[in-house]
């Protein structure tokens, strides 16, 4: 088995590639040791030490180093691992636990209260997200999460390499934004959840 590994826009962050499916729907993002106890793959890969984040996308696994730290040592002990689980093909979420989820719960905070006379609109939004955006993020090793519509005001949440990258705030702001102004007239502005 070979895993390839892709550079993000977020130089913290590194993609890899197993060549095999990871979550076969949905993602699923760790950004704490304790929320990793649910998955044995990304807990052993904050074992490490040297891990701010894990998010597993549909074919991929991208793993954000803690700041400071280099790829150069991180990189062969994150493979290392990859190459265990996938080759014994062991489970990637413990037995109970919540698999692929859009919302977690421990982010349901974060929600936006809508209004049904929104619906047409959020549904927009949201085949806009599906079909443009979140292929676009995937490709940078991250995902786009909807959290809500209000007022003109679409919420968002990057995960995975976008949630800490230089550039997530000029691509909510001048790719997302432009986008969804574009073709729906009711947004006016996109906003980090």
């Amino acid at each position: 088995m070979f895993i390839e590994t892709e550079t993000t826009p977020n130089p913290s962050s590194l993609k890899f590639l197993p060549g095999k499916t990871v979550m076969g729907s949905g993602t699923r993002e760790f950004s704490t040791p304790e929320a990793a106890e649910a998955s044995p793959l990304a807990q052993a890969i904050f074992d490490l030490g040297d891990v701010t984040n894990v998010f597993f996308g549909g074919d991929f696994i991208t793993v954000t180093a803690a700041p400071g730290v280099s790829w150069t040592d991180l990189k062969p002990q994150v493979v290392a691992i990859l190459l265990d689980h996938f080759v014994s093909e062991a489970p990637l979420f413990m037995p109970g636990s919540a698999g692929g989820i859009s919302v977690p719960a421990e982010d349901e905070s974060m929600l936006v209260e809508e209004r049904d006379e929104d619906s047409d609109i959020i549904a927009q939004i949201n085949e806009l997200l599906e079909t443009r955006v979140r292929p676009a993020v995937a490709g940078d090793g991250g995902d786009i999460q909807y959290r809500g519509y209000r007022d003109g005001i679409v919420h968002l949440q990057m995960q995975g390499a976008c949630s800490g990258c230089p550039s997530s705030t000029a691509t909510l702001k001048h790719g997302i934004e432009g986008l969804l102004k574009h073709y729906v007239p009711e947004v006016v502005e996109v906003r980090a959840a």
